[in-house]
């Protein structure tokens, strides 16, 4: 498939601000399920000096506004040609091993539910507290566990909702899905992390938000394989990989600060849509 994206981020400013430094994390990721091409990262009246590789093999731009702004625009617009590969995160460069997502984040940290959740599902398909055996359908199962137990429902938590949070409410969006399939995974030693992106929206009029987070997990002879809950599958060629981190905070397309103490507001516009074959 080959996908168009056109992505806009304003942020207002009540006053002028001064000294706004950004991190964008807003480049598909290259992989054997994505190609990106005629991409471009623009910010009128800002500087976007040239990207570097980090260590879980995303691209980081840095956005610097060297005058005084009540606005920033950033832009991003491409195509990105994907190719369903079932999750399955083959030829990624990154240089951090898989057990350094083991760790627990603010955002991550298990309570009891969450871990009673995980040992339930394990439980239910033969497995102990380290995740064995049958990974695979363990964590399919994590998913349809999680699912059940937190109903998508748009507006009723926000960025700095916990998993403990989200779970013991029983509703939530897609951040939240990921952080409790995160969390669960963890507490049963099975490397997991957050993954942002994009998501197609098809053609027979499911709705969905163009803007995207799922998670992944690394899994004994599959490497990182990718998890959706909030649709109950595994990413497929819909589906575009900005980058990836501990949580939805480290996996952010964006993120900065300025010198100033005026109010701030955020609009976001975004469109995926299918382009033609070229």
């Amino acid at each position: 498939m080959r996908l168009k994206i056109e992505h806009r981020t304003r942020y207002a400013f009540s006053e002028p601000v001064r000294f706004v430094v950004q991190s964008l994390k807003l480049t598909p990721s290259r992989h054997e399920g994505q190609k990106p091409v005629n991409w471009s990262v623009t910010a009128e009246g800002c500087q976007i000096t040239a990207g570097f590789t980090d260590g879980y093999g995303d691209e980081i731009l840095t956005l610097t506004c060297p005058e005084p702004r009540t606005e920033v625009d950033v832009l991003v617009s491409g195509e990105v040609i994907t190719k369903d590969t079932s999750g399955v995160l083959r030829g990624h460069a990154e240089q951090i091993k898989p057990r350094a997502f083991l760790r627990a984040t603010d955002l991550t940290e298990p309570d009891s539910n969450i871990r009673d959740l995980a040992m339930s599902v394990a439980a239910s398909q033969g497995a102990d507290e380290t995740g064995q055996p049958g990974t695979l359908d363990l964590a399919h199962a994590l998913v349809a566990g999680v699912a059940d137990a937190i109903a998508y429902t748009p507006g009723t938590t926000h960025a700095q909702t916990r998993a403990a949070e989200a779970l013991e409410a029983g509703h939530g969006v897609c951040q939240d899905h990921a952080h409790v399939m995160i969390s669960a995974a963890r507490v049963l030693g099975l490397p997991a992390r957050y993954v942002s992106g994009y998501l197609f929206t098809d053609a027979n009029g499911e709705t969905h938000e163009a803007a995207h987070g799922w998670a992944e997990i690394a899994l004994d002879g599959l490497g990182w394989v990718g998890f959706d809950v909030s649709n109950r599958c595994c990413p497929t060629d819909g589906y575009i990989r900005l980058g990836s981190g501990l949580d939805a905070r480290d996996a952010a397309p964006l993120k900065g600060v300025h010198s100033g103490l005026a109010d701030e507001d955020m609009d976001v516009t975004l469109s995926v849509q299918e382009a033609q074959q070229q």
